[in-house]
């Protein structure tokens, strides 16, 4: 096939074989056995910037804990973010929570049915909302996602770069026409996704045995690994938390995020949040209140040290264990509380807290 000169038939026979390669090599998975809106939705969620290995038994839990949007809606806070613990984009699991009582209070519990209306709704952008169009109603509207920008990329030659809006514009127009040569809307947006997944994937892509090879601009030009093109991310900030953790009586002071930076409303320990690395406790500048419990207190073992990667931040954490007094003299610096072991178990926690948990008590 030439390539330049027959856009036209790629564009025609595109749908039509993805649907054909998707009946035989798609992954059983939960969510692909329902058109329940609620249900389509809370995958969606939980797969943003999760892979479906990590997201599949989240998914499962939410659905025990949380059977239908109602359910959603009467949840726990803590709770909720205590399942979504480990996801990461806690703004996600609030989002969650927000619509699901909007639309139980003030939709009479009646999801939006179109793609249109589903945009209106908060955390639902253009992707979701499509997904949730075509999975669930039917609506023959495109999904676009990383997937597919990395399929249609490669297999049109397009060179613009996936992060300017002059190229989701390209990719949308591109995406809606291809979607007109569909059988089935949903089947075909599944079937491209899971092509983009698990057969034109990243670093190996499977071009041997690809059913859009002989059409696919990327292979007959040998620049598989060139498309899509996309701008560097921009750098890793480096963050340095010391945290103390104060504990008397078998008790532990924790305290809840309330600024908005990462992991707002979830718990950790008293932090104090340093320009660089600090080598020993003695370095830090603590206010009065932590500096009369450090004074009073005695060191439990070595400093333990942890990272955590996220998005756009690196934090490097050390973790000072210190044992106080049966009754410490003086307050707990603001916002702290005590919890026992089975208290700070229910509380929702980041991974990097959760981890030294497990550490101190095995």
């Amino acid at each position: 096939m030439n390539w330049l000169s027959d856009l036209n038939t790629i564009e025609t026979s595109f749908a039509p074989i993805l649907e054909q390669w998707y009946s035989v090599h798609k992954r059983d998975l939960p969510w692909r056995h329902t058109r329940d809106p609620y249900r389509i939705w809370l995958s969606e969620v939980i797969l943003q910037q999760t892979r479906v290995a990590q997201g599949k038994p989240y998914y499962e839990r939410f659905v025990d804990a949380y059977a239908t949007v109602a359910d959603l809606a009467q949840a726990d806070e803590r709770e909720l973010l205590r399942l979504w613990q480990g996801l990461g984009y806690y703004s996600r699991a609030r989002n969650l929570h927000q619509t699901a009582r909007y639309v139980t209070l003030q939709l009479e519990g009646k999801f939006p049915d179109t793609y249109q209306d589903l945009l209106k709704m908060k955390g639902i952008g253009s992707y979701t909302a499509a997904a949730i169009a075509s999975f669930a109603f039917g609506e023959r509207v495109p999904v676009v996602d990383g997937n597919v920008y990395r399929v249609l990329a490669r297999v049109f030659g397009i060179e613009e770069d996936i992060t300017t809006t002059t190229a989701k514009k390209t990719f949308a127009a591109l995406a809606n026409r291809l979607i007109q040569s569909a059988d089935d809307p949903a089947t075909y947006n599944q079937a491209i996704m899971e092509f983009g997944a698990i057969h034109c994937t990243p670093v190996a892509p499977d071009c041997l045995l690809c059913p859009l090879q002989q059409g696919c601009v990327a292979y007959l030009t040998g620049r598989q690994h060139q498309l899509p093109v996309k701008a560097k991310k921009a750098p890793v900030r480096e963050r340095f938390f010391t945290y103390l953790i104060f504990r008397s009586k078998g008790k532990l002071a924790l305290r809840e995020r309330k600024a908005k930076d990462v992991w707002q409303n979830l718990h950790d320990f008293y932090l104090l949040e340093t320009e660089d690395h600090q080598d020993a406790l003695q370095d830090l500048l603590l206010p009065e209140a932590a500096l009369n419990l450090v004074q009073q207190g005695v060191m439990a073992g070595l400093p333990v040290e942890s990272v955590q990667l996220l998005s756009h931040q690196r934090i490097r954490a050390k973790f000072y264990l210190i044992d106080l007094p049966d009754e410490p003299t003086g307050s707990l610096p603001t916002d702290l509380h005590w919890f026992t072991i089975d208290e700070i178990n229910d509380l929702p926690k980041p991974v990097l807290i959760t981890n030294y948990l497990e550490n101190l008590f095995g």
